[in-house]
């Protein structure tokens, strides 16, 4: 690759910037996620540039930065295009604890498999990896509810939300430290009230920042804001991404706020008007954020895991299981049919983010990186027939309901 030029490059990123621009629209056309496409586009140019005799690494630092950017500017733009009235509490109560049980039984069940599969491998270091292919991929499903009527989209973008902030949260406390004492678990638990304290004085601050800024330079003021609690809230083992959820969904439903000095202040005229700028830079930007992330992600793929028989029967079951467990859940609690809801289970940004992250005394020799790729892969896939199988304004029977109706 030593011909490469600047202009190369430059026209190589607009070019893909261009073609994901096709990819989006392609998928409101087919509902095929566009976040496949890219990764199908990744894996595509690899094998291109191979069979050309030419090589291009991309340092895994690179991926790991798109990923935590990423990361937030998604999570920023789901709290950016969420409502909360009295009227849909009942629906973010139902979606946190989906994400939350789900996440958990799905990693105790990942967890028995890979104990069980691979012999003599401590169990804490099995249960980082569940941890890590059991958390749902909002970077994903955001972009692939568009179709979906409003109930639906909201659960599945509260619900995908959550599973990203519990994931990241009890990885960490996992991988903080070799041994787990009373003292790590005390401040596990005090640092989720720690972190919405902080997400009112951060709120507050940035929108500080936003109205009173004379200068145009505003977004990425915010945005640098945003990563410094980040990765700062991260070294100290706090739930930083909270901060991240609360600061978009308090600047979307601030009419909610009833105390008057704040109203003074920070009038709905002026709040409104910085939500709505919010909500498109967010968005263009995420949007960017993704695009480049999944396609170098997707770059990194050599399908060689594919003749594995290995890795595609333990890929295979733990996909099963995942799909399995969340079947049982939404069953058991909903009992009624959640279709296409049960599909979106794919793994995605924060799974590679979060794999590698792992602490290097909690590596296992034995687990084949095919394992991860087929998983996303996989997952991704059963979206993306869930999605094309749905049909809009489905017939859902709720069966407590029917039962009164039939009293």
């Amino acid at each position: 690759m030593e011909n490469l030029t600047a202009l190369h490059i430059l026209f190589s990123v607009c070019g893909l910037i261009i073609l994901s621009y096709l990819f989006s629209v392609l998928n409101r056309a087919t509902r095929i996620p566009s976040v496949l496409l890219l990764l199908a586009t990744g894996i595509l140019l690899r094998y291109l540039l191979n069979s050309t005799g030419n090589s291009f690494v991309i340092p895994q630092a690179v991926t790991e930065i798109l990923g935590t950017v990423g990361l937030i500017m998604i999570v920023l733009e789901a709290g950016l295009d969420l409502e909360v009235t009295k009227a849909k509490l009942p629906l973010i109560k139902s979606s946190f604890f989906s994400a939350l049980v789900i996440f958990v039984v799905s990693s105790l069940g990942v967890v028995g498999i890979l104990y069980w599969w691979l012999a003599d491998t401590p169990l804490i270091n099995c249960l980082v990896y569940a941890i890590v292919l059991s958390v749902v991929s909002s970077a994903i499903v955001l972009p692939s509810v568009h179709h979906l009527s409003a109930e639906k989209k909201e659960f599945l973008i509260y619900e995908a939300s959550f599973s990203d902030v519990l994931g990241i949260m009890v990885f960490n406390f996992f991988t903080a430290g070799q041994i787990i004492t009373l003292q790590s678990t005390a401040w596990f638990l005090a640092s989720i009230p720690v972190a919405l304290v902080l997400s009112v004085a951060v709120c507050f601050g940035l929108m500080l920042l936003l109205v009173n800024n004379r200068v145009n330079v505003k977004f990425f003021l915010v945005f640098a804001v945003l990563v410094v609690i980040y990765v700062g809230g991260k070294s100290m083992h706090l739930p930083s991404l909270l901060t991240v959820l609360m600061f978009g969904l308090v600047i979307n439903n601030w009419e909610l706020m009833k105390w008057k000095p704040l109203k003074t202040y920070f009038s709905d005229d002026k709040v409104n008007d910085m939500a709505a700028f919010l909500k498109s830079i967010t968005a263009e930007s995420a949007f960017l954020i993704r695009t480049f992330f999944f396609i170098i992600f997707g770059f990194g793929i050599d399908l060689v895991f594919l003749k594995d028989l290995d890795v595609l029967l333990l890929g295979s079951i733990i996909v099963a299981a995942l799909l399995a467990l969340r079947f049982v859940y939404l069953r058991i609690v909903h009992k009624y049919d959640l279709f296409p809801e049960l599909f979106y289970i794919p793994r995605g940004l924060i799974t590679v983010l979060l794999f590698y992250k792992i602490p290097e005394w909690q590596r296992i020799d034995a687990f084949d990186e095919g394992v991860l790729f087929f998983v996303i892969l996989a997952t991704t896939l059963i979206m993306m027939f869930g999605s094309l199988l749905y049909r809009d304004n489905p017939v859902e029977i709720d069966h407590a309901n029917a039962r009164e109706s039939a009293e």
